[in-house]
């Protein structure tokens, strides 16, 4: 009787799983948005290098990834700005910074054929982005550069997820 009853109980909560599902969705190609995009004008207005240039590189890598062709001639065009870059303390030990934050947000708009304009405000990596340091500013550059491309491509990402998924 015990057994019955908790197949009974284990059922009744499994059910509702079962029947809506887990969140996850698989898409095939054939459900993607476009076929290819091109990558336009990307405008860095923080004080930090080259931003433009690894966005852009980012972008064209995951777009790649989700089997969408990256071309100067296609119909749907993406472009924007990067509008934030910001290292933030996050520890300190003995007077000196010890961990960073890199924070870089942007804003951009995919204009379709048809002229429309689909906006993606305030754009960032969706995780927290860190690195540690020691006394060493070599050091400190080269794992800002570091965090810095993570963030990007982070940011990369999430501007792609917006644009296909939802």
């Amino acid at each position: 009787m015990q057994k019955i009853l908790c197949r009974i109980l284990l059922t009744a909560y499994c059910l509702p799983f079962a029947v809506c599902g887990c969140g996850y969705t698989m898409y095939g190609k054939a459900a993607l948005p476009f076929e290819s995009i091109a990558i336009g004008t990307i405008e860095n207005k923080t004080v930090e290098p080259k931003l433009q240039d690894k966005l852009y590189q980012s972008l064209t890598e995951e777009f790649l990834k989700q089997g969408i062709r990256v071309s100067p001639d296609a119909d749907y065009k993406l472009r924007g700005k990067i509008n934030q870059f910001e290292l933030i303390i996050l520890s300190e030990k003995s007077g000196i910074a010890a961990e960073y934050r890199v924070i870089i947000r942007g804003d951009f708009e995919l204009v379709m054929p048809t002229g429309d304009v689909k906006n993606l405000k305030g754009m960032g990596s969706p995780f927290i982005v860190s690195f540690r340091s020691n006394n060493l500013l070599e050091d400190v550059i080269a794992n800002k550069e570091r965090a810095s491309e993570k963030a990007i491509r982070d940011m990369a990402v999430e501007i792609i997820a917006n644009l296909i998924y939802r």
